[in-house]
């Protein structure tokens, strides 16, 4: 077997781990549902919060532990991706759906358990571009945007072919792009963000407040059959929410000078639903001449993309890596 990196991916839903070969192949996944809180502790309660951290960090440590096994003495270093905020030079993670994480120290912890390797940490949106930009989607693309479309908006950057991280580690948050300035309030604590047009959520809601005759639990998915099936409301919620995003990519684009937008995520499942209005409402708003022949594609790599980037992070530092070799 060759060399392996090991990667590892966090999320408010999942934590997954794979083993990723020097091609970008991954040859072993696994995944674990991040743990519920035990409690409805606050920052007032430190000792309950720590309890449901460590429940988490459990489930990391377990992963690690069974991909080193699988792996036979074959890792060459660490690459993690992680829902933010994040803090590159601390090392430290704040995922807003993990609330017992705040400040965790996830680059020490993980350095810890497999000592003398290199471990680098990168938001997950960056990895979500820097998987795609490898093996997927955005392969050969100098300037590339890779987004998720799901219950929120994210995204990172690979600019001159390189992952771009920003002053703290979080540039890339396009979801908090302002594309309605009296808009809906937004979880960042601003108004107008895509990600209250075009998240899930928020698409479902609207089309329910406008006679669309979802149930409250339904989400993007039902909302996308029913467009599917030709409902009037349903399609005028996905056309509003491609609309914001496209607005979003011209704006993105136009600072970033980008030649393509890997879109992946639940809602961009949908397919021609999403895509097709997206691109129309694109060539409305991206008029500049050098954004001529800019190109939105549907990702490739699914879920994986994130742990196929983790480990691209090895080869393409973004932070401050700890290797104590």
């Amino acid at each position: 077997m060759n060399e392996l990196t090991l990667a590892i991916d966090i999320g408010g839903t999942k934590i997954a781990a794979g083993l990723v070969d020097r091609d970008g192949h991954l040859v072993h996944t696994a995944k674990r549902p991040t743990p519920d809180p035990t409690t409805t502790a606050t920052a007032a309660d430190p000792r309950a919060l720590a309890a449901d951290a460590e429940r988490v960090w459990a489930v990391v440590d377990e992963l690690i532990t069974e991909a080193v096994t699988v792996a036979r003495g074959m890792v060459r270093g660490v690459g993690i991706a992680s829902a933010g905020p994040i803090d590159l030079h601390a090392g430290t993670v704040s995922p807003i759906n993990i609330a017992c994480w705040r400040g965790f120290p996830l680059r020490d912890r993980a350095a810890a358990v497999l000592p003398g390797m290199p471990v680098r940490l990168g938001g997950d949106g960056l990895c979500m571009a820097l998987g795609e930009h490898r093996a997927g989607a955005g392969r050969g693309a100098r300037f590339l945007l890779g987004m998720v479309v799901s219950t929120g908006v994210g995204g990172g950057l690979v600019l001159d072919g390189a992952p771009y991280d920003g002053r703290t580690g979080n540039a890339g948050h396009v979801g908090h792009v302002v594309v309605n300035q009296d808009g809906a309030p937004c979880s960042c604590g601003g108004r107008g963000c895509v990600e209250t047009i075009a998240g899930g959520p928020r698409m479902a809601q609207w089309a329910r407040d406008n006679g669309w005759g979802g149930g409250p639990e339904d989400d993007a998915k039902e909302l996308a059959d029913a467009a599917a099936a030709g409902d009037p409301v349903a399609r005028r919620a996905f056309r509003r929410g491609a609309t914001a995003v496209a607005a979003m990519i011209a704006s993105v684009a136009a600072v970033c000078d980008l030649d393509l937008v890997v879109i992946g995520g639940g809602v961009a499942r949908s397919g021609p639903l999403l895509f097709d209005p997206v691109r129309e409402a694109l060539a409305r708003h991206a008029r500049l001449d050098y954004l001529t022949g800019l190109r939105v594609l549907p990702a490739e790599l699914g879920g994986d993309a994130g742990l196929v980037g983790a480990a691209a992070l090895v080869d393409n530092p973004v932070d401050n890596p700890v290797d104590k070799s």
